[in-house]
């Protein structure tokens, strides 16, 4: 069978406050933590895998040996959201965050983009996606105005009623504002937000799309592509990278559904790299304070998990990390500066070794492309040798 790599990253599940999360607002943030002590946790394969023996968390607590390597990362990039997280995790820090607008967006921009698309805009300020269509709604539909508003993460947001905007004209306005968003004001994404039904009802559709800001450097992507490996992206991860440096995706279905793709991918052969992005537990729960939902998609992608090793040759190979944090027990719903977790697991790879704290994301990237013996090492440092069977201890 071809090596293969397949690197999971379940989108916001920090594993306790980083060093610096004073900083971002966020002083005592542990999203592992929140879901460990509402008693309904039940990850027996990550905790097989060492999610137990991370060191200095609140759920430290280490019983017998892993069968995985283990450790847990900090951002080393300028920000704490989904596009910067998931570049470092490929290898390439961002010494800068990407440009928020607490205020909403420059009074230049917006009539630029309402001079463009043709249509006005409302709200124009940050705001929940659910309650935004609750108190914009109905003017969006009464006028055919766009409602644009953005968060705490460097998003330009855009929600307009199928029936009213259909959503390939959605999509058109979104790529007006990419193309606007550049510079000083580019944006990490720019997002779709298609909602449907009647007032006060309005619901949000599956069929989001982001149009994301290209990553300024080569990331792994891009050097695994041109050594001619294959590069499959699952879930968010064409978005996240503006389509670059993958060979085949499958855009984002859901948790289940994605692990499902996920599966029937272990199913094939192919040589490369196998990149998939979990994001319910951001955009569902996380984002909305629900505990129970955030701690029962972890159970169920849990047993996903232990399929997916049930599928893995001799020579392939399993990282499960994160992005950033967003702690559902959290005071906001924004967001959390937090380390992450990284559980390794392979049949080459020695049993119960503990990786420390890693100080970059990076650190994934730079170990896969040593797997894969290409010189790529981004802003990394890998830890393969820590970790293959015929090295020494």
């Amino acid at each position: 069978m071809a090596k293969r790599v397949f690197l999971i990253v379940l989108d916001s599940v920090g594993a306790g406050e980083a060093p610096d999360a004073a900083a971002f607002g966020d002083q005592g943030c542990d999203t592992l933590g929140t879901c460990m002590r509402s008693g309904r946790l039940n990850v027996p394969v990550m905790e097989s895998l060492g999610l137990r023996h991370l060191q200095g968390t609140s759920f430290q607590h280490p019983e017998g040996k892993p069968i995985g390597c283990y450790g847990k990362m900090q951002e080393k990039s300028a920000g704490k959201d989904t596009t910067v997280g998931h570049w470092e995790i490929a290898g390439l820090i961002s010494e800068r965050p990407l440009p928020t607008y607490p205020e909403g967006f420059p009074e230049e921009i917006i009539r630029e983009f309402e001079k463009r698309t043709g249509r006005g805009v409302l709200c124009n300020r940050p705001y929940s996606g659910t309650e935004v269509i609750r108190d914009y709604g109905r003017e969006q539909v009464s006028t055919g105005k766009l409602i644009v508003y953005t968060s705490a993460d460097s998003v330009f947001q855009i929600a307009a009623h199928e029936d009213v905007v259909p959503v390939e004209e959605l999509y058109r306005c979104c790529r007006i504002a990419r193309e606007l968003l550049t510079g000083e004001h580019g944006v990490g994404r720019v997002i779709a937000r298609p909602f449907a039904g009647e007032y006060p009802e309005y619901t949000r559709t599956v069929r989001r799309h982001d149009f994301s800001l290209e990553p300024p450097g080569e990331t792994l992507l891009d050097a695994l592509k041109a050594a001619g490996k294959e590069v499959i992206g699952v879930g968010k991860i064409s978005d996240i990278f503006a389509g670059r440096g993958l060979t085949d995706s499958y855009p984002n279905e859901g948790n289940r559904k994605n692990m499902e793709r996920t599966l029937d991918l272990a199913e094939k052969h192919f040589e490369g790299l196998c990149f998939v992005n979990l994001v319910d537990f951001d955009m569902l729960y996380g984002h909305r304070n629900d505990v129970d939902g955030y701690v029962e998609a972890l159970n169920d992608v849990d047993g996903q998990i232990a399929e997916l090793m049930g599928k893995l040759g001799p020579e392939d190979l399993l990282i499960i990390t994160a992005d950033h944090g967003c702690d559902p027990g959290f005071p906001g719903t924004d967001h959390t500066r937090e380390y992450v977790p990284c559980l390794c697991y392979g049949k080459q790879l020695k049993e119960g070794v503990d990786l420390g704290i890693r100080h970059s994301f990076s650190d994934v990237a730079a170990t896969i492309a040593e797997d894969f013996a290409i010189d790529f090492r981004g802003d990394g440092k890998s830890f393969w040798l820590e970790m293959i069977e015929n090295v020494d201890d």
